[in-house]
């Protein structure tokens, strides 16, 4: 039963939650011990938070997922974890990850946060998915909420230009997955999640077309704007390549590849996506601090 618990927090997951470091590598804090202590510890809070509402989803979508060809295997689906016992599981973790998210400070904002992500996302496992592009601003949000989590726990002013990139590459996300589970699924999607049966697959190649543009113009202007060049003094130039080359990797991966699970899954499966965002990474972060 353990086995089963840990599954259904599904730790795999917990890679979203790395936006919670952007504003420490962003305010070049990383080689501030007191600042990377502060972010590990709200990635950890974030961890049970994500894992929580996955426990509540799962106790929702028991039915749903019984119909699904790769969720009819996760625990509550499966009868591995008894309801009871996910139930009492997700009340434990949400009590714990608020009481540290209280504990790391400052003055409640760190915890008002964390508060905010889990009632958005409660909110969404409850009624929000079930309603098109509504279902989609809910996951944006829950990615915005990790970045300021992660400025407020420093603290830093989160930056305009982080929020605004994070908004529409979480959208991208988010409609991606949409249209990741509408071409999988085929004929028995709304049998999987009602609000598929809501979307057309033609409607959102374009709707990610328009947002994958715009994610990368946004970045682009910001590697130009009067905060990278005179106030960090970098040239972030250098990296737009490698976002451009993973927001079009993210498409090809979700318009191709056939994972019925996540895409997601399917992202940090393939050698191509993987190793360039490792490159983007060692280039922010070369750029960002060595030399300064």
């Amino acid at each position: 039963m353990i086995r089963a618990a840990v599954k259904s927090m599904r730790p795999h997951q917990w890679v979203k939650n790395i936006f919670v470091a952007a504003p420490l590598v962003f305010a070049r804090l990383v080689t501030d011990a007191h600042a990377a202590t502060r972010t590990l510890a709200a990635f950890g809070i974030f961890c049970l938070l994500s894992s929580t509402v996955y426990l509540v989803n799962d106790l929702v979508d028991v039915e749903k997922d019984r119909a699904h060809p790769v969720k009819r295997n996760r625990p509550i689906a499966s009868g591995a974890l008894p309801p009871a016992v996910a139930r009492a599981l997700a009340g434990i973790l949400g009590a714990v990850a608020l009481g540290s998210a209280a504990l790391l400070g400052p003055s409640g904002t760190f915890l008002g946060t964390a508060a905010a992500y889990l009632a958005l996302n409660l909110l969404y496992s409850l009624s929000l998915k079930k309603v098109a592009f509504v279902d989609v601003a809910c996951l944006s949000g829950s990615f915005l909420l990790r970045v300021v989590g992660g400025a407020v726990a420093i603290p830093v002013a989160p930056s305009g230009w982080l929020l605004a990139c994070t908004l529409l590459l979480s959208s991208l996300l988010g409609f991606g997955k949409r249209a990741h589970e509408l071409r999988v699924s085929g004929d028995d999607a709304r049998a999987q999640r009602d609000v598929l049966g809501r979307y057309d697959l033609v409607t959102l190649r374009r709707l990610m077309l328009v947002l994958g543009a715009l994610t990368t113009l946004t970045y682009v202007a910001y590697t130009q704007s009067s905060h990278a060049l005179g106030v960090l003094h970098v040239q972030l130039l250098w990296t737009v390549p490698f976002v451009a080359f993973g927001i079009f990797r993210f498409n090809w991966i979700t318009s191709r590849k056939a994972d019925p699970e996540s895409p997601t899954d399917s992202m940090m499966r393939d050698p191509l996506f993987v190793a360039n965002l490792l490159l983007y990474a060692a280039s922010v972060l070369v750029l960002l601090y060595v030399g300064h």
